[in-house]
């Protein structure tokens, strides 16, 4: 029998309303009049939350702090300039409020904030963090990146290349989740962040490090992908769906730390790294182009439990046109035409694909990938329609 190994699960506090209590749910942690770094992604500035989360801090007795330099797709040079300004404000912790962008930038702060060190210095592994770091809190605003739970953070580098954090100094003490937070989310960034976390669960699921115990979390946010998603989508304010999508996302990225992703993981970070895409829709797009082939290795029956979470026959062969209707349902376009895709080879994308930066999730693959499967994967996502 293989050993499995589990890693920690940061505490989770979830219902509507959670972040007007979290000055409070800190009290435990942080010493009134400390100093809080409240990351934030810019665009919620326009429906009152920062201020909401500010005054729910203050109210806590805390010094606050707000940094809303954050893009999607965020930059090593961004969380240099967060780390920069944690050090000369000196607090003691950073709440990071957003999609995944801005937790994966909080996170990132956190870890390296007590030390004098640029981001780079850690990048791929190449230095362990700092023994002490800040405390950190991810309050997510979508349903789907799972950075909430896990040790990893990906940042670009000044080449465009995603780069990858790992450790866990990056995972977060505390998980605030309020579905309340998620409702005025638009159909399309529902819908992509929702099939991120699906594509998070089926591939920590099936690929070359999935086992029984990390199933449990996997095969539940499955379950609730198949059956809040749409309905997130037809009723926006319904805070049961908002809620069920939470726990998937979150369930996944416990799902994702503990086992990985895998070859659709790759494609996406290569196709993100040579145009503008989200994230979820680029690592459904991958998923979709690579399914069937995946499948038809499922001797150990990974694909065929895959099959039952979402609700089909026992079959692995049902998951890549489950999958693919799900996909479609939510409105997510499958061809990139007209997208500045157009001058982009399969040849350019599988070189992508090579690079030392993806391999990790190309090793990860159940099924060994070949450079032939992987110039036959950039067609299929270059060409679907």
């Amino acid at each position: 029998m293989n050993a499995v190994h589990l890693a920690r699960v940061p505490e989770i506090i979830q219902g509507a309303g959670a972040l007007d209590g979290i000055g409070a749910t800190l009290a435990a942690q942080l010493p009134r009049g400390s100093a809080i770094l409240l990351l934030v992604d810019p665009g919620l500035h326009a429906c009152g939350l920062i201020d909401a989360a500010a005054a729910a801090l203050s109210a806590g007795g805390y010094g606050v702090i707000v940094c809303d330099d954050v893009q999607s797709d965020p930059t090593m040079a961004q969380a240099d300039a967060g780390a920069a300004l944690a050090r000369h404000e000196r607090v003691a912790g950073v709440v990071a409020i957003g999609g995944g962008s801005a937790m994966d930038v909080g996170k990132t702060i956190a870890a390296i904030a007590p030390a004098d060190r640029a981001v780079s210095h850690y990048a791929l592994c190449t230095n362990p963090f700092p023994a002490a770091r800040l405390l950190s809190v991810c309050v997510p605003t979508t349903s789907g990146t799972g950075s909430e739970a896990t040790r990893t953070a990906v940042l670009s580098a000044p080449d465009h290349s995603k780069v990858w954090l790992w450790g866990d100094e990056l995972k977060p003490s505390l998980i605030v989740l309020d579905p309340a937070l998620t409702t005025a989310l638009p159909s399309s960034l529902t819908a992509a962040t929702g099939i991120d976390a699906l594509v998070h669960a089926i591939e920590a699921s099936t690929n070359a490090n999935a086992n029984a115990a990390n199933d449990l979390y996997c095969h539940e946010a499955i379950r609730l992908v198949v059956a809040h998603l749409l309905r997130a989508l037809e009723a926006p304010a319904d805070l049961s769906a908002r809620a069920g999508m939470q726990r998937a996302a979150t369930l996944a990225g416990i799902g994702i730390d503990n086992c990985g992703t895998a070859i659709a993981h790759n494609i996406g970070h290569a196709l993100a790294s040579l145009r503008p895409v989200h994230h979820g829709r680029a690592v459904g797009l991958a998923l979709r182009a690579t399914l069937a082939w995946n499948v038809a290795d499922d001797g150990d029956g990974r694909f065929a439990a895959v099959a039952a979470a979402m609700g089909e026959a026992r079959d692995g062969a049902r998951v890549p046109s489950a999958f693919e209707r799900l996909l479609r349902q939510s409105g997510i376009k499958v061809s990139l035409a007209g997208e500045g895709y157009d001058g982009i080879r399969p040849a350019d994308l599988a070189r992508q694909m090579a690079r030392p930066e993806n391999d990790a999730m190309r090793r990860s693959n159940r099924r060994p990938v070949a450079d032939a499967d992987l110039l036959t994967f950039a067609h299929e996502i270059l060409a679907a329609s």
